[in-house]
């Protein structure tokens, strides 16, 4: 026989775990079915006891409403996520490409818990299986904690960087050699994590894909050798294109009228747009002159013009011939 008072704590308790779970603003119980609820738990309780436990859990700050006439009885009104907020972060977990599919199904299995088991069922309803690219690296996961931490505390990394070879397997960069970064920040640019950070080997700025690290853990080295933390230059991640190197300079192009949207999504909201003729205007931005930048352009067809610098638009006409020559007229054998 357990004691009144531990009794009456975890009658009070699991009171709580019920109304969270089972009940919303369209699904209540009335006190009866607390009660037998309650004695499914192996707890005993009466009517009074139980509005006393439903008034201390409101005192406690729980949202728990009653409410009479159609469906009458007792509720979680609000939670700290709502349904919508929910949907929202179930959507970015599952089209997130840096999370395995395993993950995810943790992670959507973990925010389902917030609400109620009948509105977890409509978070399931938008769980669509896609086919969509997921990671092979469950590693990803524990070693973004990792980087905030070594951030967090201004100490370096080391870690194994690789690539895949055509038959999949792993081939480590600089022969399987530690690299010592310094981290200044993580950035997510088009669904890759990049570390960014001071690479003592190469001695400068670089980034690195996090999903391609291997054996990642922190160091005793402190921002002394990388040049300080350095709050991390954001335009950085504005000015590379898929994270590809280039030469960086001003790049001013003329563009239909109809691409205002496309060149904010790519630039910014403060990109300056200067009225060129009717149809047109021309804007100018620090841009990193890559492949990737070209092929964002190419995929604009002759709806944009790259007017400058002389060395880009030559480059890219160049890298056109190039391109272009793969599908000249073949000479017969």
């Amino acid at each position: 026989h357990m004691a009144k008072g531990a009794g009456q704590k975890r009658k009070t308790l699991i009171l709580a775990r019920v109304l969270l779970e089972r009940t919303d603003e369209d699904h209540t119980m009335t006190v009866p079915e607390l009660i037998t609820a309650l004695e499914a738990e192996g707890v005993t309780a009466e009517r009074k006891s139980v509005y006393d436990d439903l008034e201390a859990l409101r005192g406690f700050g729980l949202d728990v409403q009653s409410r009479k006439g159609r469906a009458p009885g007792w509720f979680i009104g609000e939670r700290p996520f709502q349904l919508p907020e929910l949907k929202l972060l179930v959507d970015a977990v599952q089209s997130c490409k840096f999370i395995t599919r395993r993950k995810s199904d943790q992670l959507i299995g973990k925010l389902e818990g917030l609400t109620s088991v009948w509105q977890a069922r409509q978070l399931q309803r938008q769980v669509y299986v896609d086919r969509r690219v997921k990671t092979m690296n469950e590693s990803v996961y524990y070693s973004i904690d990792t980087l905030h931490a070594a951030l967090a505390e201004g100490r370096g990394v080391r870690f194994r960087y690789f690539e895949y070879n055509v038959r999949k397997e792993k081939v480590f960069r600089r022969e399987g050699a530690w690299y010592a970064v310094f981290p200044h920040g993580l950035i997510w640019d088009d669904e890759n994590y990049y570390l960014v950070g001071y690479d003592e080997e190469k001695g400068g700025v670089r980034h690195y894909r996090v999903d391609k690290m291997a054996g990642l853990e922190i160091t005793d080295r402190t921002g002394k050798e990388g040049g300080g933390p350095g709050a991390l230059d954001v335009a950085y991640a504005a000015k590379h294109f898929g994270m590809f190197s280039g030469r960086e300079g001003r790049v001013r192009l003329r563009c239909e009228n109809g691409l205002v949207g496309v060149v904010l999504d790519r630039f910014g909201q403060e990109s300056i747009l200067v009225p060129d003729g009717r149809n047109h205007f021309t804007v100018t931005v620090d841009a990193v002159v890559s492949p990737q930048f070209f092929g964002w352009l190419f995929g604009l067809g002759d709806r944009v013009e790259l007017l400058a610098p002389d060395w880009a638009a030559a480059a890219f006409r160049a890298q056109l011939d190039a391109v272009g020559a793969n599908y000249g007229e073949k000479q017969k054998d």
